[in-house]
């Protein structure tokens, strides 16, 4: 079973610190994405990278509609990891999607982590009354409509709007790639939930410490998102970084590196 746990999900184990610390793509992206990250962090931490179902090099076949229709179904999957690499009291740097799934897991089993770090994170990509998350439904709806109509080329234009940075177009190029390695009917069921999602009420739930990095010009996150959730997580400190796009680990890895290193020895 945990043979099969860890070929669903690619998952790699690097470098031999006492101290295990998960790191969590988003969506569009895979572990790859952590590759910047990795060589100052694996000389202290035994880092675990993995892909979620449907990215990456993870078991495409092991896509479920059913299991996959809310964040739960990442969420068990990182509990299944967790479970089978024996792991607990570990760190988690959960980007975008992975920051609410990492939520998630920690409400079922708090014992597993012992700090969570958010990059880019957000419970709610809709406007709401008193909440600001970004969105419209009028601009979700677009957004599946391009998604629908021609999968390749949305990809293609939305990698560089999320990306930003302009200045680095290769950047925008290898997010393009990695959303258009995602099956089509796959991305766009999992983007729907995703911002469809609204993870508001399980904030305050939340019992592990938890750091929440937030970059700026973020088309997906606004930076008033951050500043919400640090006021309704219990055990949480909000650190604006100087970084811009919904990837800062990619667009500014030297800045996020040092943010995430700040955040494992507080």
């Amino acid at each position: 079973m945990a043979l099969s746990i860890l070929q669903r999900n690619n998952v790699k184990v690097l470098g031999d610190g006492e101290e295990t610390l998960i790191l969590a793509h988003g969506f569009g992206s895979d572990q790859t994405a952590w590759r910047y990250q990795i060589p100052e962090l694996q000389t202290r931490y035994r880092i675990v990278l993995f892909d979620h179902v449907g990215a990456g090099k993870s078991d495409f076949n092991a896509y479920s509609p059913r299991r996959y229709s809310s964040l739960y179904g990442y969420a068990e999957d990182l509990l299944d990891l967790c479970a089978a690499l024996k792991l607990n009291q570990c760190s988690l740097v959960g980007h975008s999607a992975s920051g609410m799934v990492s939520l998630l897991a920690a409400l079922v089993e708090p014992d597993r982590f012992s700090k969570l770090i958010f990059i880019s994170a957000s419970p709610r990509y809709l406007n709401d009354v008193g909440y600001v998350g970004g969105f419209e439904q009028s601009d979700l709806d677009a957004l599946y409509a391009a998604m629908s109509s021609n999968y390749y080329a949305w990809a293609s234009g939305f990698a560089p709007i999320a990306m930003g940075n302009s200045d680095k177009p290769e950047l925008a190029t290898e997010f393009a790639n990695t959303l258009a390695a995602i099956r089509p009917d796959i991305a766009q069921a999992v983007a729907r939930m995703i911002f469809q999602s609204d993870h508001r009420a399980d904030l305050p739930k939340l019992k592990v410490p938890t750091f929440i990095l937030q970059s700026s010009d973020d088309v997906a996150v606004p930076m008033q998102v951050g500043q919400y959730m640090a006021a309704n997580i219990p055990k949480s400190q909000y650190i604006p970084i100087d970084a811009t796009g919904h990837l800062p680990h990619l667009s500014a890895p030297d800045t996020v590196s040092k943010a995430i290193a700040t955040c494992l020895s507080s």
